[in-house]
């Protein structure tokens, strides 16, 4: 709203410093400031709040340390994340952007089922929450939105990289003869394409067309894109939400990955660090460096209360929506394939229950007895019942997610 109205008075009233608002870099900092204050001040009225209204965790026994002292904690946190994110972009993002538009949507959507899941369990009594499959209905609606306005929207577009012939001209010291060397150089094309392509690491063209999957049959592309956008969206969002098991765990870990996509969207969105890294330019993604920056300024927030030991938690009203937001945020700047990478944690924690369950499974058919691969699922509670602190774990867990977090912004130069 403000980028708009600066834009207004500048054009047409020339008012001194209205100007400001134009530049991509000072919007991102008051968006993560805002963000950050929003959540650090608001954060003890909510809490009080929440435990006036009795609004607390039920938790099960799970036979792990100091699980039963968290009973009554104060849940659906997860609203002030919302919060921190929804406001400052309405404040200081292009809301004429289609990123920004595709991200708010993705948000509110995700943010609705979370809520709806934690009503359930909290004022409704019912452990199990919102069923399964109506998370799964709403999962697989976003992704189906997303996947389909990135097929089909005009303002969806990407420039490719092509070869460029030049031609120099060298005088012979000798001869005085001019000789005309030919060469190649790698540019920017002048125009805008639609196209299913997107980044892939470690591969020296570094990006891979969804069409080569189709035989070159282009509708059948889309519907291939379409699904992968589905599948991602439901991924991330239940691998979020599984990691979101101790204090702090998911905010730390959530941090790293956000930073990331949100230098990814900044290099995307810049046509000169595009053309010197040799990515693809995506016109109007820079926007996006907006929401990650308030997104970032919300987790950090967060994570002031939701440490160790834990004032409050986020419940799936959070857990849902960042998980949403980061596979969303993947797919807008052409980056999903380097989301096993990026969010290693987060499958590694979707793998061990999905290994849990198996092992089980398998060693009940196969041998009559309760044998299982962890001593609990997700990993995190493994560790846990092995006598590590759950600050340890959560400090471990970040770490890796850096180092994760790290090793994907190096793939734009290994290849």
């Amino acid at each position: 709203m403000l980028y708009h109205l600066f834009e207004y008075l500048t054009t047409n009233f020339d008012i001194p410093g209205s100007g400001v608002m134009r530049f991509l870099s000072f919007r991102s900092v008051m968006a993560v400031v805002l963000s950050l204050l929003m959540v650090v001040l608001l954060g003890k009225s909510v809490i009080r709040l929440l435990q006036r209204y009795q609004i607390g965790e039920d938790i099960r026994d799970l036979g792990l340390h100091g699980q039963l002292e968290k009973k009554g904690t104060p849940t659906m946190g997860g609203v002030i994340i919302l919060l921190a994110i929804i406001v400052p972009v309405l404040l200081f993002a292009r809301l004429d952007n289609i990123y920004t538009i595709l991200m708010l949507v993705a948000t509110i959507w995700c943010g609705v089922i979370g809520f709806a899941d934690d009503y359930i369990k909290v004022f409704r009594h019912k452990k199990e929450g919102l069923k399964g499959k109506f998370k799964i209905v709403g999962q697989v609606g976003l992704g189906l939105l997303v996947g389909t306005t990135m097929c089909f929207s005009e303002d969806i577009v990407i420039r490719e990289h092509t070869t460029v012939p030049i031609e120099q001209s060298v005088v012979d010291e000798q001869t005085g003869e001019t000789i005309i060397i030919s060469s190649q150089q790698i540019r920017l094309s002048e125009e805008s394409v639609k196209t299913t392509k997107t980044t892939i690491p470690f591969i020296k063209d570094n990006e891979f067309d969804y069409s080569w999957l189709s035989g070159g049959n282009k509708v059948l592309a889309w519907i291939i894109y379409v699904v992968l956008a589905i599948c991602i969206v439901t991924a991330v969002s239940n691998g979020a939400n599984l990691t979101d098991g101790l204090d702090g765990l998911l905010t730390g870990v959530s941090i790293p990955v956000v930073g990331v996509l949100a230098v990814l969207a900044y290099l995307s969105g810049n046509i000169i660090y595009a053309d010197y890294l040799n990515i693809m330019y995506i016109p109007g993604s820079g926007e996006l460096v907006v929401f990650g920056a308030a997104m970032l300024g919300a987790l950090i927030g967060f994570l002031w209360y939701n440490s160790f030991p834990a004032q409050i938690f986020m419940g799936d009203t959070g857990s849902l929506t960042i998980g949403g937001i980061i596979a969303v945020f993947a797919l807008c700047i052409r980056k999903e394939l380097l989301l096993p990478l990026l969010c290693g944690v987060f499958l590694v924690e979707a793998l061990s229950v999905m290994l849990q369950v198996a092992s089980k499974k398998y060693s009940m058919r196969r041998y009559g007895v309760d044998r299982r691969m962890f001593r609990m699922a997700p990993l995190h509670h493994h560790y846990q019942k092995g006598g590590m602190f759950e600050t340890k774990i959560m400090m471990r867990f970040m770490i890796v997610s850096i180092i994760l977090a790290a090793l994907t912004l190096v793939t734009l130069k290994i290849r």
